[in-house]
């Protein structure tokens, strides 16, 4: 019997399910066991591998769901993310759930499936955003207190075709950081006309949305006479596959939870 973990990929035939796709195959540690699409994709029947850009894999993207796979990798559309969460719950297969722009509904979706089986959730799953993620918060924490002020801005800068702004991973930003902020928060979204000076307790959010930018990130700590400036930037889309790839290594032997990145790295 094979040790390789079985994986599903929903969304198979997106941008960011191809790059899932290609990686995964190229992975001695890994079988696809299964590709999956919406009923109505025109490239159903045709091999997943081929639709990715790779050699063919003689696995067909399909709308029917496995109940043998190990981990299902969903990146796909919050329109479809509900029908992933009941059919993983249904078959009991945990699931890393990689698709961006969920409802608050949707969350709460997942946290109540999380009771059954385990799930990995988080706006981006760049290994190197939550890295950053977990030194914003320690530069908080340490600065908060420094005389003059603290002021906190972030700046995100994505594609032109991206539909929700800011990005779930600017506002999961801004959620940890306040988390080690001290009184109350108050989360700015752009500035225009006369707003009077910048208060207490901000952090500003301000979306860019230019040509084929895949994910882009800063963090602006500035202070009286200094500034910290934390970048974390994707020159292509494959650091997100790849750290969906290793959430579904860390989460086939967990027990039913719901798990985020820096449990998957240990943070």
């Amino acid at each position: 019997m094979s040790n390789q973990l079985q994986l599903a990929v929903h969304g198979a035939a997106g941008r960011m399910g191809q790059r899932v796709v290609a990686l995964a195959a190229e992975d001695s540690d890994i079988e696809i066991v299964a590709a999956i699409e919406h009923s109505e994709n025109r490239l159903l029947g045709n091999d997943a591998g081929l639709i990715a850009g790779i050699s063919a894999l003689d696995i067909s993207l399909t709308d029917a769901w496995p109940n043998y796979a190990a981990v299902v990798i969903d990146f796909s559309l919050p329109v479809a993310a509900d029908g992933c969460i009941a059919n993983c719950v249904a078959a009991k297969i945990p699931l890393v759930m990689a698709t961006t722009g969920l409802t608050e509904i949707q969350k709460q979706s997942l946290e109540e499936a999380s009771k059954s089986i385990p799930i990995v959730f988080a706006p981006s799953m760049s290994m190197a955003v939550n890295l950053t993620m977990k030194l914003t918060q320690q530069i908080t924490e340490t600065l908060k207190g420094v005389p003059g002020g603290l002021d906190i801005e972030i700046l995100e800068r994505h594609h032109r075709f991206k539909a929700d702004a800011p990005s779930g991973t600017a506002i999961k930003f801004g959620e940890l950081i306040a988390e080690k902020m001290d009184g109350d928060v108050k989360h700015v979204h752009g500035r225009e006309g006369e707003t009077g000076q910048r208060t207490r307790g901000e952090i500003g959010y301000h979306a860019i949305r230019v040509g084929d930018n895949p994910g882009e990130h800063t963090i602006v700590f500035g202070m009286m006479g200094e500034r910290i400036e934390m970048n974390v930037a994707a020159s292509n889309r494959d650091c997100y596959a790849s750290g969906a790839i290793v959430a579904a290594k860390w989460l086939q032997d967990k027990p039913a939870g719901l798990y985020n990145m820096f449990d998957v790295l240990g943070l």
